[in-house]
């Protein structure tokens, strides 16, 4: 029998997950997690394709409802969380600049773009220019590069002014520069005491920038500092565990402890 210990690092959670199991259509996608994400954190998520992943991120931003347990926020509001999702939806026939578009993120806090004051256009140039995109603001977001428009929507997150920021895949299908970039920008939002939980498939990207990473196959294979996590063994386990599902195997049942460290 392999048994899993909750996951806990020692600090005050900004989240705390008591025996979660989400899916879709009563299918479970992640099993039975129990543990806690500490504030402050930045954390990467990573494990083999169907791991559940991006599924425990939907449910962190409030998209995906438990089927099982239920997450605890310790007074943490939805407004507070940002969430760039792996493939935003946005019709780029649709015509709006850049500036307008960077602006949406605002949309929580002051209910649309239309009556910016003076000091909000100064917040959104500011971040547009954060992001690299100053001299494009008026360019239709139909007419900028992927690499150019996933720094419009890290420029929308940074107008969230959020307390939670929850980026899955946000380096997929941009060129190195834009991914140094972006990697510089959230490194600024962890110094600033923000939370960050990345879903990432770069394990060298995650070596480099994430100091803690919780390694999923649908279950915890392991979870603390990144180098004690992403050890040959603990990424062989997660292979094995994504394996024998796809091949239908009977799963090796998983014991849960006591309540989560504090």
């Amino acid at each position: 029998m392999h048994c899993h210990s909750p996951f806990s690092l020692a600090s005050a959670p900004i989240l705390s997950f008591e025996n979660l199991t989400l899916g879709y259509n009563r299918h479970p996608a992640v099993h039975h997690l129990r543990g806690e994400v500490a504030k402050g954190r930045l954390l990467a998520i990573v494990g083999p394709n169907g791991a559940g992943k991006s599924t425990l991120l939907k449910a962190i931003a409030g998209d995906l409802r438990p089927l099982q347990g239920r997450i605890d926020y310790h007074g943490l509001q939805r407004r507070q969380i940002a969430y760039l999702t792996q493939q935003p939806t946005l019709d780029t026939s649709f015509p709006i600049t850049i500036h307008d578009f960077v602006a949406m993120g605002l949309w929580r806090a002051i209910g649309g773009f239309s009556g910016l004051s003076a000091t909000l256009r100064a917040r959104v140039a500011a971040a547009i220019d954060a992001v690299g995109l100053t001299g494009l603001q008026q360019r239709p977001v139909g007419a900028v590069s992927g690499g150019q428009l996933q720094r419009a929507f890290f420029a929308q997150v940074m107008l969230q002014d959020a307390v939670l920021v929850l980026l899955d895949e946000p380096y997929r299908a941009i060129d190195a520069a834009t991914v140094s970039d972006l990697a510089s920008l959230v490194r600024q939002w962890h110094g600033e005491g923000r939370t960050v939980i990345a879903v990432l498939h770069d394990l060298e990207h995650v070596r480099r920038e994430y100091p803690h990473t919780l390694l999923l196959a649908r279950e915890v294979v392991a979870y603390g500092d990144t180098a004690t996590v992403l050890t040959e063994s603990n990424l062989q386990r997660a292979r094995e565990l994504a394996n024998d599902r796809a091949d239908g195997a009977v799963q090796t049942p998983v014991c849960h402890t006591g309540d989560p460290a504090r």
